[in-house]
């Protein structure tokens, strides 16, 4: 088994000192994010030699924004997309399994108010349990009033006719994106945070590599590598513009950014362990009410932009849209001032792309995996639950092409990420952050010094040292947005104990924590002045 009892330090010298020795890599992978790791480790996991470059934190964009759902996809059901939601569920299960501890069964109410909805959803959600199959985690129930109500206690009660449920699951995005980087190291690969990729490297009209900056030192690399693997999310057009300038093919953009926004409330708006459902809203949209580490997440806005900031802010009628449609289906709907956070994240839409050279493929699904004449490689769109599917078909892609020899796949299947508990988990996603969300490595946090001292928010001075010497912290951003999630969960809490965490991480690593430019950030969760 991956998950170890002793974790592997992740001193950044030790990390550069790696980074700068000539070497070729199997495959050389530009994105830390769910994309992008998911390849490290499956291409690691077959064992091939690999790098990973990411020019901030490891997940800091969509993938550390996600409505933390792990789930099959009810909507592509009824779009007919057999296909895709059968090989979802699979992977639904795959990494509820691999990572317990972080990833766990949820069950979902869809409350009627109308007298056909409950019969016309339940023998949808029917046919999503078929599709499972032994996959299942647990039957579709057709529910009366009073039973919507046990499960649903502040659902609107006015005109209520019941309910139906169905069980999908849910995660912690943040940290699952650490696990599997740390899986990935612990499989030998190399990862660096904080180390843009500044150029594409060709010879001979192929690329062959990178060159990348550590942005704390400004000490650059070249990495070499037979295939190179663009996995930036939104920003995978900009690569595929530096590539197709060195070969001279221009590029067409592949991806068309979508906005979705989500919003956090105390958990009184919805005491319960079961998460609301909306599947139509007023605008044909879907809402959730999803219970999430103490607290309670209302979203998510589908809204176009043109532009692919790093901190995307909420549009005024994005928050307006969430607070009114929940004001339809909660007996106390939250308002402005109840909000304790807001997070905004860019989903990669993957527009239609011509054939490139004949060395093109658009995966029948939701993302998107193709070849440039040079060899990049590059993949984009999709979501957090087919990440490891993603992952197979860029090495797959990778094997097409003949840059790199084919190995056999499918190991990551059942490959238990670090942390990953040998016994059975006892906790819930659902309650508040705390020591069972590290699993296996919950003694060695507790070993380390200030394991009784609690910051807040279930943080604990050790969580704060074992993020900077085993997790790859390197500011107060990486801690308190993504090895914890305070950032997300209530932005005035996190406010509050970032001296403290920026303390600790000065005596830890010895560098400028970035205490300024977080509490500049954290101001962009607090409630926006409409």
């Amino acid at each position: 088994m991956t998950n170890v009892s002793a974790p592997f330090s992740t001193q950044r010298s030790d990390l550069l000192d790696r980074l700068a020795q000539p070497h070729v890599y199997d495959l050389a992978v530009i994105g830390g994010g769910a994309t992008g790791l998911g390849v490290a480790l499956d291409a690691a996991a077959r064992g091939f030699s690999v790098v990973l470059v990411d020019s901030h934190d490891f997940a800091k964009g969509t993938s550390s924004r996600a409505t933390k759902l792990v789930h099959g996809g009810v909507r592509y059901l009824a779009q007919g997309n057999i296909s895709l939601v059968r090989e979802a569920l699979h992977e639904r299960t795959t990494l509820l399994s691999n990572a317990p501890h972080l990833a766990q069964p949820l069950a979902f109410v869809m409350p009627s108010y109308r007298f056909w909805e409950t019969p016309f959803y339940g023998i949808g959600l029917t046919m999503y349990d078929a599709l499972a199959g032994k996959a299942g985690l647990g039957s579709t129930q057709f529910l009366g009033r009073e039973r919507t109500l046990q499960c649903l206690p502040t659902a609107r009660q006015d005109g209520l006719k019941g309910g139906v449920k169905y069980w999908d699951g849910q995660f912690d995005d943040a940290r699952l994106a650490l696990a599997l980087a740390r899986t990935a190291a612990a499989r030998g690969a190399l990862l660096v945070n904080y180390c843009p990729a500044k150029k594409l490297v060709h010879e001979g009209g192929r690329v062959t590599g990178f060159e990348c900056e550590d942005a704390e030192t400004g000490r650059s690399f070249t990495v070499r590598a037979r295939c190179v693997v663009n996995a930036t999310g939104v920003w995978v057009d900009g690569l595929r513009q530096m590539d197709g300038e060195a070969i001279g093919k221009p590029v067409k953009p592949m991806v068309a950014p979508s906005q979705g926004v989500h919003i956090v409330v105390d958990r009184e708006f919805l005491p319960s362990d079961h998460a609301l459902m909306v599947p139509k809203t007023a605008d044909g949209r879907v809402l959730f009410a999803v219970p999430w580490l103490g607290k309670v997440i209302l979203g998510t806005t589908d809204s176009p932009r043109q532009d692919v900031v790093r901190e995307p802010l909420p549009f005024k009628e994005e928050v307006a849209f969430i607070l009114n449609e929940s004001a339809r289906y909660l007996s106390r709907a939250p308002k402005q001032e109840d909000i304790r956070s807001i997070w905004v994240g860019l989903r990669p839409l993957v527009k239609p792309q011509d054939e490139d050279g004949g060395n093109t493929k658009s995966i029948s699904r939701e993302h998107t995996v193709l070849a440039s004449r040079s060899g990049l490689v590059t993949v984009t769109g999709g979501k957090w639950t087919t990440y490891r599917a993603m992952a197979e078909d860029v090495l797959q892609k990778c094997f097409d092409t003949g840059v790199l020899p084919p190995k056999a796949a499918g190991i990551t299947n059942q490959l238990p990420l670090v942390g990953s508990p040998a016994g059975a988990v006892q906790h819930s996603i659902s309650n508040a952050p705390g020591i069972h969300l590290y699993g296996a490595e919950a003694a060695a946090v507790a070993s380390l010094p200030g394991s009784a001292k609690e910051l807040g928010g279930g943080l604990t001075e050790a969580m704060v040292r074992f993020a900077a010497r085993f997790e790859y912290a390197r500011t107060v951003e990486d801690v308190l947005a993504r090895r914890s999630r305070l950032l997300f969960l209530d932005a005035r809490k996190a406010i509050d104990m970032a001296p403290a965490v920026a303390g600790i991480l000065q005596e830890e690593l010895g560098i400028d924590p970035q205490l300024p430019a977080f509490l500049a950030l954290a101001q962009q969760y607090l409630r926006p002045e409409m």
